[in-house]
């Protein structure tokens, strides 16, 4: 049974950081892509990053571009996003998801954490 946890969230002011992390189990880490998403209330969910099986190739949201970073230790079956100068429009319910490298839609997806900042 696939597992991905998130941990790492929660309440901080404009400015901060947080690092979110998503432990995987129950699949060949290595053989999958991951992404984070966010969805704040009242609005769709919205892709944030993504990071492919090596960790060679990232992408991201142009809204978070320059501030966020995501990044994976295959060794520990987890991936991170390292959240730098915190906005109150970052304010969501944070999900990482992994999809199979060959497959272009994201298979399994986590319970989520919530960030919140404040302003």
């Amino acid at each position: 049974q696939v597992q991905l946890v998130e941990s790492g969230g929660g309440l901080v002011q404009a400015g901060d950081s947080l690092r979110l992390s998503c432990a995987a189990s129950g699949l060949t880490f290595s053989q999958y892509a991951m992404g984070w998403f966010r969805q704040a209330p009242g609005k769709e969910r919205e892709f944030v990053a993504s990071i492919r099986r090596s960790g060679s190739f990232t992408d991201y949201a142009d809204s978070v571009k320059g501030r966020f970073t995501i990044s994976r230790d295959n060794a520990k079956n987890t991936v991170y996003l390292q959240m730098n100068s915190l906005k109150p429009e970052d304010t969501a319910f944070y999900t990482c998801a992994a999809r199979y490298w060959t497959s272009p839609s994201y298979a399994y997806w986590g319970q989520g954490t919530q960030v919140t900042v404040s302003s």
